[in-house]
C-alpha cells in the first residue's frame, strides 16, 4: 500500500492531533473514502518507528477510525477495504494496524469475522502466521488472536480446512514446545486456543456437516493427526491444555478444551499421550468441577462426563494403583441420588445423566470395588441401580462424539461456580448483619462476630473424604 503522506511532526501530541484530522474526513463517495484510509494507514505506518512502541499505541489508533465519522458512516465499505487490504498488503507495520482494526471491530461486531470468512482470509492468515513468524512478535500474536476469534462463532469454509498442511499444525505445536519454560509467556494461550479451534472445526465437519457438504467429503483432523504421530514431541501442549482447564472460567473455552480430550482419550493411537501424573490432575479438576458447577450447566455436566468415561477406561489410569477409586465412585453416586442433600446440590437426575453416570461405573477398575463404597445399606444400593443401567452398544460411541462436537455457548460466557455463589453468599450475610462499630476509629478491639449474635458456620464438602482436612 503506497501513499505519500508529508507532514512535518514536532511531538507526540501532533501525531495524534493529525490522525484526528485524517479520521474526522467527511466523504461523499468511494473514491475520497478510499484516499482517506490511504492517507491513514500511510500516515501511521511513516510514524510507526517514532510514535507507536506499545500494544495499547497500537489499539489506540485502531480505535481512532473505529470511532470515527469516517467509519460510521460507511461501516461495510470500510470494513469490506480493510479486509481486502489484508489479503494484499505486504508491509509488516502496515499488516500489524489491519489485524487489530479487523480484531477490535469483530469483537464488537461478528458481521466483520462473518465477512472475512466470505472473502476467503482464513487462509490469508494461515500463511501469515506460518510465512511471516519472524516479523513482529506483536503482529504475530495478534494474527493467532484474529484467526481464532474469526473460527470460533461460525463454520469455517470446507476448502479452507481441506487446504491446511501437516506442516502448519506442527509449527503450532512447536511454538508451544519451545515456550515450556514459560508457561506465562503471551504466545502460548493464543497458540493453544488456535490449536483447539481448528480441532473443533474438523470435528464439526466429520460430525455436524453443513447442508451444503458432500456426504462423502471426508476431512482428516490434522491437530489429532499430528499428535497420534508425533505426540511423544508435543507433551507440553498436553501439560497446558488440563492447566487451562483448571483455571478457565468461559464456558465456550472449556468446551473447546474437552473436545479435543475426548477425541485423545478415544483414538487408540492417543490414548496414553498424556503423562500419567498429568491425568491424575486431570481426574482432581473434572471432581472438582462437577461438583462445583451450578444446576443450570447440565450440557456442560454431560460433557465432563462423556470425557470421564474414556479417561478412566482407556488411558494409563485402568491400570493399578487406581487413582482416587473411591472419590470417584462416591461422586458418580452421588450425582444420581434421589432425595436429600445431594439431589439439592445435583438437582433432579435427568436420564442422560443417568446413562452417563452408568457408563462411568461400568468401567471395569471402578465396577470391581464397587461395594466397598462406604458402609451404609443405601449407597451400596445406589451402585447397584448404576450397575444395572443398560447401555447401548454400538451407537453409544458415535452418539457421544456427535453430542461433544454440537456442545456449543457463546463466546464471553462464564460458567458459574457453586463455591463462589456460596463465598457471595456468605459475604453479603455478614455484611447485612454485622454489628455497628461504636469506637471513634471504627474499631472495636477484641470484637469478634458471635458478639454481635451471629455465628459463621464452615461448612463441608458432601465430597469430603473421611479423616481428610
Amino acid at each position: 500500500m503506497e501513499f505519500e503522506v508529508s507532514y512535518q511532526l514536532d511531538d507526540e501530541q501532533q501525531f495524534w492531533d493529525e490522525l484526528d484530522d485524517i479520521v474526522a474526513a467527511r466523504c461523499q463517495s468511494h473514491g475520497l473514502i478510499d484516499d482517506a484510509l490511504r492517507s491513514y494507514f500511510a500516515f501511521i505506518s511513516n510514524y510507526k518507528g517514532d510514535y507507536l512502541h506499545t500494544e495499547y499505541d497500537i489499539a489506540r489508533c485502531s480505535l481512532k477510525l473505529l470511532e470515527s465519522t469516517l467509519f460510521s458512516a460507511h461501516k461495510e465499505y470500510v470494513r469490506r477495504q480493510i479486509i481486502y487490504s489484508l489479503l494484499e498488503e505486504d508491509s509488516p507495520d502496515t499488516l500489524h494496524l489491519i489485524v487489530a482494526l479487523l480484531l477490535f471491530d469483530g469483537r464488537d461486531n461478528e458481521v466483520t469475522f462473518e465477512m472475512m470468512n466470505e472473502e476467503g482470509i482464513f487462509l490469508r492468515l494461515v500463511e501469515l502466521i506460518y510465512e511471516r513468524k519472524d516479523d513482529d512478535a506483536g503482529l504475530h500474536r495478534m494474527l493467532l488472536e484474529l484467526l481464532y476469534e474469526m473460527s470460533r462463532i461460525q463454520r469455517l469454509r470446507l476448502q479452507d480446512l481441506i487446504l491446511i498442511e501437516d506442516d502448519f499444525i506442527q509449527y503450532l505445536f512447536q511454538v508451544i514446545e519451545g515456550l515450556s519454560d514459560d508457561v506465562n509467556d503471551p504466545y502460548h494461550y493464543p497458540t493453544i486456543r488456535v490449536l483447539l479451534i481448528l480441532n473443533e472445526q474438523y470435528m464439526v465437519s466429520a460430525h455436524d456437516p453443513g447442508p451444503d457438504q458432500i456426504a462423502t467429503t471426508k476431512v482428516t483432523n490434522k491437530v489429532i493427526k499430528v499428535l497420534s504421530a508425533r505426540g511423544t514431541a508435543f507433551k507440553t501442549f498436553g501439560e497446558n491444555i488440563i492447566l487451562l482447564l483448571n483455571r478457565e472460567s468461559e464456558t465456550s473455552l472449556q468446551l473447546l478444551i474437552l473436545k479435543l480430550l475426548y477425541l485423545l482419550f478415544t483414538t487408540p493411537s492417543t490414548y496414553e499421550y498424556f503423562y500419567t501424573n498429568d491425568l491424575r490432575v486431570l481426574v482432581d479438576v473434572m471432581i472438582r468441577n462437577l461438583l462445583d458447577l451450578p444446576l443450570s450447566a447440565g450440557p456442560l455436566r454431560h460433557t465432563y462426563l462423556r470425557v470421564l468415561y474414556p479417561l478412566l477406561a482407556h488411558t494409563q489410569l485402568k491400570h493399578p494403583p487406581h487413582y482416587k477409586k473411591d472419590e470417584l465412585l462416591r461422586l458418580l453416586t452421588m450425582m444420581t441420588a434421589s432425595g436429600g442433600m445431594m439431589e439439592h446440590h445435583f438437582g433432579a437426575v435427568d436420564e442422560t445423566t443417568k446413562r452417563l453416570v452408568g457408563r462411568c461405573v461400568c468401567v471395569p477398575w471402578l465396577r470391581d470395588d464397587h461395594l466397598k463404597l462406604g458402609e451404609g445399606g443405601d449407597a451400596k444400593q445406589s451402585t447397584r441401580k448404576l450397575l444395572d443401567v443398560e447401555i447401548p452398544g454400538g451407537m453409544a460411541s458415535s452418539l457421544s462424539v456427535v453430542e461433544v462436537t454440537t456442545q456449543k455457548e457463546r463466546p464471553g460466557v462464564l460458567t458459574g461456580s457453586r463455591q463462589r455463589e456460596e463465598d457471595q453468599g456468605k459475604q453479603d450475610v455478614l455484611r447485612e448483619t454485622r454489628p455497628q462499630r461504636s469506637d471513634d476509629d471504627g474499631n472495636m478491639p477484641g470484637e469478634r462476630l458471635e458478639a454481635g449474635g451471629i455465628t459463621t458456620v464452615q461448612e463441608t464438602s458432601p465430597f469430603e473424604v473421611e479423616g481428610e482436612a
